[in-house]
């Protein structure tokens, strides 16, 4: 042969060439094991990083094999991470195989939203088509590592897509039309409708610069009525006070952290990468971890203290054993969940956190502790919720019913979480809707805007600790999308009330007037008025009376963890997860539920 011989030059009597069999451990990771040369990255990951000791080696020397012992799902809410550590590519991601090479793609940087927690990502495309998502190192947020849900989530931006404005005719259906009809409507019902019976309510994905745009065409036509998906208590300020709904500590004070209490959070699942800097303090220090909420497996172990609002009660009396340890900490600190402060009773549960976290700030003081922590935190899992507060949006809980029957226009802008109806409203409600995904908010619309997701536009996102972050648009927008605030901006002309900016430069400039701090990339600017806050809770406290709250979060297991918003109910790998999930639960194979905790 004129390029050598077309045999093998491995001679051996006995034995063929070394193959290993491909392991099937869930619907995210494709195995290649044969490329398998034993370095134990994934093995280590998964037993100090992700904490769920699944994968392992069997066998040894040339008959050593690295899998899961018996074939079942990798458990994990992180288990892509695997992917990037693998250095000879036995561990691949099923949804990229095979789609392309490194450099035929273009990587554009950009942020997560996911959850709150603003991870920093590396969006690769290719024509105009996201391929893949992968971490981005940021040492003050995610470090390396990125949860499954926002490294896989590519293929749901590509489905359930609104391409094109449609308006609903006299059948009560919605039919396709240009962007002239569509801006044209919307404009007559703005300026015939009453400014009291107009209200906007923004979502969970909706950028910075869009939530400045609604709001500005929302004042210019005299309309107060702005709200969030999001919820907070109206107790101890409100949103007027930016202590009351930040991660006020910053998200590396964990890792000097002492003593943490968890309220009403399951960070597993509702920001895994946070929970995975959780279980590294806990591994390589002394800390100690309370929770109060659902007792299930964190990958760490803790003191359950309860699932109520009355154990805070014991804690600030002094009646519960870890109390104790509380006020002997020398950096302490509370972590509760947004979810916590959703639906009845939460004014009262917000006033005895602002106590407790007084009485240990007090006593951090009468040992004059250097540099303080701020003690009470706020873990969101709305990837916008912390700059709407910052722009004036008010709270969902404040959307109540009497509001609710008067309003006649409702702006839907990417709003699909919130179970809302018709039915809540008047009669002659007009609904529009503003967003990048046919769901819930798309199908009770009269018009429908199509906008542009994450990937697709420039924008500003800010965490939950209230740090801005700039992320770059990777693909264009599909069809007739175009980006959010550009489509206010057109609306506001059409509507006889032009907003004041043309480019992102000057509504950038625009943002900077009503809240500087979100022009500080990458800067987190701290809240103050904590001692207003803990006077305003002793006031409300006397006042108000409520019987405990259940603090049991939502998201208790991996099967909670997929189908969270728009994005990713539009995404086919996230149901396949959600499958796998359901038979995991019911796998012959698998342990008992290790629930690590201790008697408190």
């Amino acid at each position: 042969m004129a390029f050598g011989s077309d045999r093998s030059r491995l001679q051996v009597a006995f034995d063929e060439k070394r193959a290993v069999e491909d392991k099937d451990i869930g619907p995210l990771i494709k195995t290649i094991m044969t490329r398998c040369i034993h370095c134990t990255r994934c093995i280590r990951f998964a037993n100090e990083v992700a904490g769920v000791p699944d994968l392992g080696s069997t066998g040894r020397g040339s008959d050593m094999q690295v899998g899961t012992y018996v074939e079942k799902l990798f458990a994990s809410e992180l288990s892509g991470n695997v992917i990037d550590l693998c250095p000879v590519g036995a561990l691949t991601s099923k949804q990229y195989s095979f789609i392309a090479r490194p450099w035929e793609t273009r990587k554009t940087e950009s942020i997560d939203v996911m959850d709150a927690l603003g991870s920093n990502v590396v969006v690769s495309h290719r024509t105009g088509e996201v391929l893949r998502i992968i971490p981005r190192m940021n040492d003050e947020i995610n470090e390396e590592w990125l949860s499954d849900k926002s490294r896989f989530i590519c293929d749901g931006l590509k489905l359930q897509r609104l391409l094109q404005p449609m308006i609903k005719n006299d059948q009560g259906i919605l039919m396709p039309c240009n962007w002239e009809e569509a801006l044209f409507m919307s404009a007559q019902k703005l300026r015939q409708i009453p400014p009291s019976a107009m209200a906007c309510l923004a979502g969970s994905l909706v950028d910075t610069e869009g939530l400045l745009a609604l709001k500005d065409l929302l004042n210019r036509f005299d309309s107060e009525n702005i709200f969030s998906e999001g919820e907070l208590p109206n107790s101890c300020g409100g949103i007027d006070l930016r202590s009351n709904y930040l991660f006020n500590d910053k998200i590396t004070s964990i890792e000097n952290c002492d003593l943490l209490l968890l309220v009403g959070t399951n960070p597993r699942y509702e920001a895994p990468v946070l929970n995975a800097r959780i279980r590294k303090a806990f591994i390589y220090s002394d800390m100690e971890i309370g929770v109060i909420g659902s007792n299930v497996d964190l990958t760490y172990e803790y003191h359950y203290l309860g699932s109520n609002s009355s154990i805070l009660d014991d804690l600030i009396d002094g009646k519960n054993a870890f109390s104790k340890k509380l006020l002997a900490a020398q950096n302490p600190l509370i972590i509760v969940g947004s979810q916590a402060l959703e639906g009845n009773g939460t004014d009262m549960l917000h006033c005895k956190l602002q106590q407790l976290a007084q009485i240990i700030q007090n006593k951090l003081s009468e040992r004059k502790i250097d540099s303080p922590p701020k003690i009470l935190n706020v873990l969101h899992g709305n990837a916008s919720q912390v700059a709407s507060f910052d722009l004036g949006y008010k709270p969902f809980n404040l959307f109540d019913s009497k509001l609710n029957k008067s309003i006649k226009l409702l702006y839907l802008f990417g709003a699909d979480d919130k179970q809302i109806s018709k039915k809540d409203f008047h009669e002659d409600v007009f609904v529009i809707y503003q967003g990048h995904h046919g769901d819930s908010g798309a199908e009770i619309a009269d018009i429908i805007l199509p906008g542009a997701a994450y990937t697709e536009k420039e924008a500003t996102w800010v965490n939950t600790e209230g740090r801005p972050q700039r992320g770059y648009p990777a693909v264009t927008p599909p069809g007739d999308a175009r980006v959010d605030w550009k489509i206010i901006r057109a609306l506001s002309e059409v509507a006889g009330k032009k907003l004041p900016y043309d480019t992102i430069t000057e509504i950038r400039q625009r943002l900077s007037e009503v809240a500087p701090h979100l022009s500080r990339y990458g800067q987190v600017e701290e809240a103050n008025f904590f001692r207003q806050a803990f006077t305003l809770s002793n006031e409300e406290a006397a006042k108000t009376t409520h019987p405990p709250k259940s603090l049991e979060p939502k998201q208790q297991s991996l099967l909670d963890f997929w189908l969270t918003n728009s994005i990713t109910r539009a995404s086919p790998t996230m149901v396949q997860c959600v499958k796998a999930s359901k038979e995991y639960a019911i796998q012959p194979h698998t342990d008992p539920l290790r629930l690590k905790c201790l008697s408190a």
